[in-house]
């Protein structure tokens, strides 16, 4: 079965086509300036790449590219496109609702809808790209994964807010936590590279890029994370604040800052940037540090902090700690920093193994000692393959 994979933003498409259940990713690319006077399409296949300008003034437009290329005969991996038979569609934000990934009917479209407002840069145009498959692709199985349902196993006592009962019975204000796909991704890997089943580890996903979060895994389901009502809570991030006292917002709003500013100011200048001054990027951050920036590293200092402070608490939550993961692009790549953050803290009995930990490699793999007591692995994250397993299982 061939399952096309996509990840509709507010100007771009991200695909991948699968063969499935191989696993086997046929092509992947990506549309990129839709709704621009020249758009840009990058199509990967057979380990070549296409690159070139095209019209596309809407999502319609940039998804008919999409398949239009996927069935060219110089550059496509399909004779024709009834061959792609499911589209699976991330989708940031379920609510309580969805607990699993679905197949898409006019049900499940109003409450992506509904669910906007609690996510309202990613829900949109995720819906928009999914009523342009449907209209391109409309004999296709459509189905929704969404970032959120991995966290609904989360307990009341984790994702209830202090703050007046009826806020969440009348708001839904409430923890839901994101990056979900990929935290179950890594974390079911994890236990198979333990050697053990899903239900019998108890594993910290950190998820270390631009956005960050840290998740603590039970016997195979999620139980608190780090990001809260929005993406806004928990670590500290690219761009992103993460936890702060809520009274810093009332203080700076009877100066004079309005609700749009702070939204801005939380979301797209704190965070390492606002921290720094300087960049929001770890590998400039880093080369900063080296230069004797001292906000530079005053940002790295407290980014390591950050997740020390996390990796403690759900260790705690947990009880038992079997492995720690982590993924993402700085989480992945950054040896320098998972070697300090395992560092500051020998009671969790994490023991990295420079050798393994410094290895210029990009599969998963284990970095910790033979001795340690925890493991430490870094696993490479694959929403993407996580999306086609869900939608083919929904497909047949």
């Amino acid at each position: 079965m061939k399952v096309l994979v996509i990840n509709a933003g507010s100007s771009s498409i991200k695909y991948q086509l699968f063969e499935m259940p191989q696993g086997t990713i046929l092509a992947r690319g990506m549309v990129e300036r839709i709704g621009e006077a020249r758009a840009n399409l990058v199509h990967k296949y057979n380990g070549d790449v296409y690159a070139v300008e095209i019209d596309a003034p809407d999502h319609d437009t940039g998804m008919q590219v999409i398949l239009k290329t996927l069935a060219d005969n110089k550059v496509g991996v399909v004779k024709q496109i009834s061959e792609i038979q499911a589209v699976g569609h991330r989708v940031v934000h379920g609510g309580e609702e969805f607990t699993g990934s679905v197949v898409i009917d006019d049900a499940v479209l109003k409450s992506i809808e509904h669910y906007a407002d609690l996510a309202p840069l990613h829900n949109p145009p995720n819906l928009t790209g999914i009523r342009a498959a449907i209209h391109v692709l409309p004999d296709a199985v459509q189905a929704a994964c969404f970032d959120t349902a991995f966290h609904t196993s989360i307990p009341q006592t984790a994702y209830i807010y202090g703050l007046p009962y009826e806020i969440y019975e009348k708001y839904r204000v409430r923890r839901y936590g994101f990056h979900g796909t990929s935290h179950r991704y890594v974390a079911r890997r994890c236990a198979k590279l333990l050697g053990a089943d899903k239900t019998q580890a108890n594993i910290i996903t950190c998820h270390l890029g631009n956005g960050c979060s840290i998740t603590a895994v039970k016997a195979g389901k999620s139980v608190d994370t780090s990001m809260g009502l929005t993406p806004l809570e928990g670590l500290v991030m690219g761009t992103r604040c993460g936890d702060i006292d809520p009274a810093i917002l009332f203080y700076l709003g009877e100066k004079g800052y309005t609700v749009q500013q702070l939204n801005t100011m939380c979301n797209k200048q704190s965070g390492l940037l606002g921290i720094s001054g300087a960049s929001n990027d770890m590998r400039n951050l880093l080369t900063l540090v080296e230069q004797g920036h001292d906000r530079a590293k005053l940002a790295v200092d407290i980014f390591c902090y950050r997740i020390t402070k996390y990796i403690g608490a759900y260790t705690a939550v947990l009880g038992r700690l079997d492995a720690v993961v982590f993924t993402g692009g700085i989480g992945e790549n950054n040896s320098f920093l998972r070697a300090r953050i395992c560092a500051d803290q020998p009671q969790i009995g994490m023991v990295i193994d420079p050798a393994r930990n410094t290895a210029k490699a990009s599969n998963e793999r284990l970095i910790s000692s033979d001795d340690s007591r925890v493991k430490v692995f870094v696993i490479p994250t694959d929403e993407e393959a996580a999306i086609a397993a869900d939608t083919c299982e929904l497909a047949k």
